[in-house]
């Protein structure tokens, strides 16, 4: 089953300083077909204006991670740690037992990043941040995991959540294919930039594609792309 998402059809909101793109149920969007998608809970395609952010706000028993696509996101928290992270690296926050953090577009352009939230495998961990550059060549032809709740992935270099799930880029040139071993698991894909192919189904960029019943995932480039998939049971 691949169900296509179109840019236009996600939710949305206009904060004047923060353009937001909702592809599953969030704030004041509410869409009873779109409340999660194995353990993916949100996945919210956001526009932050330079020199703003969000102030220092809650969360628990959730993991976030943050992809950046243009520019660069400062975080801080509770927990005393500081650090920013750029396009094409990632930041992971276990929010376990409660964690304050702000996030600000500190920069003199345009920050987009997608943010994720996934289920916590439990409540009440301790919470953690981290963050970590991937060198995109590493990515070129190839899914390469980011965030992992599995050991041999984080041992590989991946940066740790606390879920059965993986996060995943790769970049693929047009005309060329990508595989990946899905195992009848549940994947949300989007094309950060470029169109995709999936059984038949083009896939824009920006769009969602909810992907689920398929044992290999198999995935065309229409132009050259950009790509970030989550796998979760």
């Amino acid at each position: 089953m691949i169900e296509v998402r179109p840019f236009n059809s996600l939710g949305k909101a206009d904060h004047g300083w923060l353009q937001a793109n909702f592809h599953f149920s969030f704030a004041d969007y509410f869409d009873q077909r779109r409340m999660h998608w194995g353990k993916l809970r949100v996945w919210n395609d956001d526009s932050i204006a330079p020199r703003s952010g969000f102030p220092p706000h809650p969360h628990a028993d959730m993991e976030i991670i943050t992809y950046v696509l243009e520019g660069a996101i400062s975080h801080r928290d509770s927990l005393g740690n500081e650090g920013r992270t750029v396009a094409g690296d990632v930041q992971v926050m276990t929010a376990g037992t409660g964690i304050t953090h702000a996030e600000y577009n500190l920069e003199d352009e345009v920050l987009h990043s997608f943010q994720l939230w996934i289920l916590s495998d439990r409540k009440g961990r301790e919470p953690e941040w981290g963050t970590k550059p991937f060198p995109k060549e590493a990515r070129e032809g190839n899914f390469l995991v980011l965030a992992s709740g599995y050991q041999d992935d984080v041992a590989a270099g991946a940066l740790t959540i606390h879920a059965d799930a993986r996060v995943l880029g790769a970049s693929i040139r047009a005309g060329e294919e990508l595989t990946y071993d899905l195992g009848g698991r549940k994947a949300y894909l989007v094309p950060a930039k470029g169109a995709l192919e999936i059984e038949g189904n083009v896939v824009n960029e920006r769009d969602g594609a909810a992907i689920a019943d398929l044992e290999v995932l198999t995935i065309k480039a229409l132009e050259d792309s950009e790509v970030v998939l989550v796998d979760s049971a």
